[in-house]
């Protein structure tokens, strides 16, 4: 069955690696027509080819400075729900626009929450008084049990089935193998970073590890905050081995990847990073490019179950660089490590759960739609 399909975000990039270039992707491969609803303006981008692209205001903020995309959102959905099979939203304060998508009519579609944040986890991380983090994140936690019993959910992680009363499926976030790796070093040491920069996501020791490790070129690819992309450019600007990127387009970014010494995912002790595997780890082992990465605990049982890297103390300056030196003096022990992760990578290819995942969405658009 070909489903109609409207995917919508305001608050993650378009450029998202899980929503556009993983999931709607793959509806289109396999023949579902997509329209994807986002904030192409805030963020200078454009619709991918094939699909039917809607701007939205981007989400962020507080709450009240949010209202406006939501609102936008809800004017969609309920301008838009009598075209579609599914709504397929990816951030939590698009369920209201959800619900509007199941409000009597002649067509009601399927009404899906893609989970792929802990989002009572990220409450810790907010800048807010510590006597209210406790009781944002019991709200939030009972907001996700009542969208549970509203909605289908899909589920990014295994672990945030426990959040949940239900069993949902889970969307992993799997990436596509390229064929022909894994691929051996280049002579000249060079260190990739792929993925959002944030203090938390471990941005100021790869600027201390540039400083400390002048005969190694580090590229740093991805979107920053504005103080912390700031910053990475006024150490581009020192550091004449520090080549910060900024956004890259996804295919363009990946194809950087080949080649490179190590792969960084140097992420704070935080309990939002505590059960997501980072994607960017799945990209360096898919690429053939060893991890070194600190011990949140889904990262570090990653790594260490695919022989993939080097585990490293939380904030682990020091110990990062003995591993990146280590790898670049024995390239014996870099190409083990490479192959073990390309080999590892090559059982969870998204090119199957790509296919599964769209079967599912036209599975319950059949069950599920009305009118």
């Amino acid at each position: 069955m070909m489903a109609r399909i409207l995917v919508m975000t305001v608050a993650h990039p378009p450029a998202d690696a899980r929503i556009q270039h993983r999931q709607i992707r793959a509806l289109l491969d396999f023949g579902h027509e997509v329209t994807f609803a986002a904030p192409f303006a805030a963020f200078g981008a454009r619709p991918p080819a094939g699909v039917r692209g809607v701007d939205l205001p981007r989400s962020r903020g507080n709450a009240l400075s949010r209202l406006p995309a939501l609102a936008a959102a809800m004017r969609l959905v309920l301008r838009e729900r009598g075209r579609h099979d599914v709504v397929l939203a990816h951030d939590p304060e698009l369920l209201p626009a959800l619900a509007a998508a199941r409000l009597p009519g002649r067509r009601r579609p399927v009404a899906i929450w893609d989970v792929h944040e802990d989002v009572p986890a990220q409450v810790a991380m907010l800048a807010i008084p510590r006597a209210l983090k406790g009781p944002l994140a019991h709200v939030i936690h009972l907001a996700e049990l009542v969208a549970e019993r509203c909605f289908r959910l899909l589920l990014a992680e295994t672990a945030y089935q426990d959040r949940f009363r239900r069993v949902h499926p889970v969307v992993p976030n799997s990436v596509r193998v390229p064929p022909g790796g894994p691929w051996p070093a280049e002579p000249t040491a060079r260190v990739v970073y792929l993925g959002s920069l944030t203090w938390p996501r471990g941005a100021a020791e790869i600027m201390e590890l540039a400083r400390r490790l002048p005969e190694v070129r580090f590229e740093v690819i991805g979107n920053a905050k504005p103080d912390v992309a700031a910053a990475l450019a006024e150490a581009s600007t020192a550091l004449p081995n520090l080549d910060y990127q900024g956004f890259v387009p996804n295919d363009e970014a990946l194809a950087r990847l080949p080649g490179a010494l190590a792969g960084l995912s140097l992420l704070h002790d935080e309990p939002n990073y505590a059960h997501s595997e980072p994607t960017k780890i799945m990209e360096y082992m898919a690429h053939a490019v060893p991890s070194i990465t600190t011990p949140n605990a889904a990262s570090r049982a990653l790594v260490e179950a695919s022989g993939c890297g080097v585990v490293v103390g939380f904030g682990d300056v020091t110990g990062a660089a003995d591993a990146l030196r280590r790898l670049d003096e024995d390239r014996a022990e870099r190409e083990a490590l490479a192959s073990s992760g390309y080999a590892k990578a090559s059982e969870r290819d998204w090119n199957r759960d790509g296919r599964e995942f769209a079967d599912l969405l036209a599975r319950w658009a059949e069950e599920d739609g009305v009118g």
